[in-house]
Formats: C-alpha cells, structure tokens, sequence
C-alpha cells in the first residue's frame, strides 16, 4: 500500500465555475409565508449562496485545511484520503475517528488540538466523499468493506492497537471495525446511535421527560424528515444530477440538515454552527462531485443494513466484544432503555447542547467524553 502526501489545490477555473452557477441560478418563486416546516426557504438559501458566492473565501479555507498532515492511498482500486496527526506524547493512543453525512473531515478537524496530548488522530473521508473519490465501482456502500479497508490503513501506519469513534454512518464503520479486526481495537466510541428509521414509532409512555421528548422527536422526524433518505436509498442516480449540476441544489441538501439535526436551541444553521466552515463543508461536496457518489453510497448502505436487520428492523448496541462508549447530544434521538435494554454499552454520556455535528458543534464536550472514556480503556 503506497501512501502519499496530499494537497488540497482546486483550480481556479473550479471556482470560477462556482462562481458563475451560482450568479446564474434560477431560483424558484418565494411563496409567501413558507417557512422551514417545507424544506430551506427561498430567502434563506438566497442570502447563504450570496455569501458562498462574495463572502466565503475558499482559498483562505482550503489554506487552512492544507495545515493538517493529509495523504491518500489506494484500498482494493479504491483511493481514500486522510488526516493523520501524530501526537508528541509517545504513549498516545492512535484512533481513528469516522464522519457521517452530509459531513466529510471539516466538521472533525476542531478536535486535533483538544486530542493530540493524548492520541495519534487519522480521519478518513469515507470512500465516495470528499477527496476519497471518484468511487470506483459498487460496492463501497457497505461497511464491513469500509471497516476492513481503514483497519488496512491503520495497519499500514503502524498502528496494530487503535480505539475508534464515529457518528452516524462512521458509527456503523466503528461497530463493524472490531469484528474485522479482531484483537486490535481497544474500544469504541459513538455518537448518536437512533432507532432504525424504518421501524414502528417509538412508545413514550413510563419515559423520563428527557426521554420522551427524544421519542417524540424521532417520531416526528419518521413522519416528516425522511425524504432525503428515502430518496438516497432508492433513486441516488436521479439525484445526482442536481447534486452534481447545481451549486445552490448541493447547498440546500446540505444546509436543511444542519438546520434541522442541530441543536434544537439554535434555530438556524450559522446558529449552531461556523457558516464559514458549514461553507467549506459544503464547497468540498461540489468541487469534488461526492453530492452524487455520496448518495450511491447511501443507497448501498441501506440496502446492506436492511439485510442486516432483517424482518425484526431491530439493530441493538453491539461493538463486537470491545468496550463501547456512548455519547448523546441535545438534538439526538437515543433512548437508552430502548437502545440499550441488556446494559451492554460501557458508558452512556448525556449532554444538553450540540446536535448531530458534535465535532463541529460542541468539539469540548465531545472531546471530553473521547478523553475519560478511552482512559479507561486502552
């Protein structure tokens, strides 16, 4: 396995593409009294994409990415790119930390200085998003692969022994890392865990308040907030080509789940969020097409997890035999009676800010939980 270092330098006919598309879009009427209960409104993304547009500075953004150590390699024809910092402290453990959707390794990046005293960081881009594109065939969408081709990667940096962390699909690749690589994950951390989204309602009933507002919050987001991956899961090829063809079109994909899955007490998404580096996230979706790849990857994963679950829709905690930590964020929807009935997770953590960004949102608290827990599990 060749690995080689990695700059990011997009060229500027790609911004100047950006620019002009953007200057360009046609824009749909803005109805009057609309708000988010229909999706971004007009007015919303008309401001936001005028500030991508004059405001943003890639070149001042894709700089201060260029200052963490990156690198691709090749995993079975496939290239993945990655973060890696290594920690002073010779006794640091490695982890390997893996991001969800629509994210990519921005929203993991404020974590490098409140972890590295303590741990060798690699955040890869998972294979179809960001930089670890074009994907090269079928098949990437399922994580038994994903897991086997980044313990491959942790294998080939010398690192033997690692812990893992991840939320949303990089918790599904945590959970599947120590059943692939048995003996070398020392535990896992996730954030986030949720029902299975295709499943019954939640019952609310003999709940404490915190958690029946979690409930009802799920139920809710099954009866409202599934298109996106309903979409993703059965028509990505359609998808694409607004994702890939349209700036703005990539923009509200994006921008309606961070306004809807971040913390609840920050109504908007420059709220809860940098809108710089919510931009920068976004950016790194056009420029490198995995709007549309990420979506296959989507597809691929549902139809695997759907497998995976079978009849019963039923997916409990399960970190193959490794301690397993868990960390749930304000906007989250984890019941831990529900999720957790037999008491197999190790340490469940609640906070009462950050959403399902947490890297981004609320880097202290996460950074802390992945602190203490892996202290104790090393």
């Amino acid at each position: 396995m060749d690995i080689e270092n990695f700059r990011i330098d997009i060229p500027q006919a790609d911004l100047d593409d950006l620019d002009a598309r953007l200057a360009a879009t046609r824009w749909p009427t803005d109805m009057s009294g609309v708000g988010w209960e229909r999706g971004v409104p007009v007015g919303y993304l008309r401001d936001l994409a005028g500030y991508w547009r004059t405001g943003h500075d890639w070149r001042s953004q894709e700089a201060w990415l260029n200052t963490f150590p990156q690198y691709t390699t090749t995993v079975d024809g496939q290239r993945l790119h990655f973060v890696h910092v290594r920690s002073a402290n010779p006794d640091a453990l490695p982890l390997l930390v893996t991001h969800g959707w629509p994210s990519s390794f921005v929203e993991l990046l404020d974590l490098v200085p409140l972890l590295t005293d303590e741990f060798h960081l690699v955040f890869p881009s998972l294979p179809g998003f960001g930089f670890s594109t074009p994907m090269r065939e079928p098949g990437w969408g399922n994580l038994f692969r994903v897991a086997s081709a980044f313990a491959a990667v942790m294998g080939e940096l010398g690192y033997e022994r690692f812990g893992a962390h991840g939320g949303d699909i990089g918790a599904g690749v945590t959970g599947m890392l120590p059943m692939v690589a048995p003996g070398r994950v020392v535990a896992a951390h996730i954030t986030g865990p949720g029902p299975v989204p295709f499943g019954p309602p939640l019952p609310t009933g003999g709940l404490s308040d915190v958690d029946k507002a979690r409930a009802e919050r799920f139920n809710t987001f099954q009866e409202e907030g599934l298109g996106y991956l309903h979409l993703q899961a059965t028509r990505p090829s359609t998808l694409a080509f607004a994702l890939n063809d349209s700036p703005a079109g990539q923009l509200a994909w994006i921008a309606e789940k961070f306004a809807a899955w971040t913390d609840p007490a920050k109504p908007l998404p420059q709220d809860a969020v940098d809108v710089d580096r919510l931009l920068t996230n976004v950016s790194v979706y056009w420029f490198t097409g995995s709007g549309a790849s990420s979506a296959q990857f989507g597809y691929e994963g549902m139809q695997a997890f759907k497998a995976f679950v079978g009849e019963t829709g039923a997916a409990p905690l399960n970190a193959g035999g490794v301690p397993l930590g868990v960390s749930v964020f304000a906007a989250d929807h984890s019941v831990r009676s529900m999720l957790d009935p037999d008491g197999a997770v190790t340490s469940w953590t609640e906070h009462d800010r950050g959403g399902h960004f947490p890297a981004m949102e609320a880097p202290d608290l996460l950074a802390g939980d992945l602190r203490g827990f892996f202290r104790a599990h090393r």
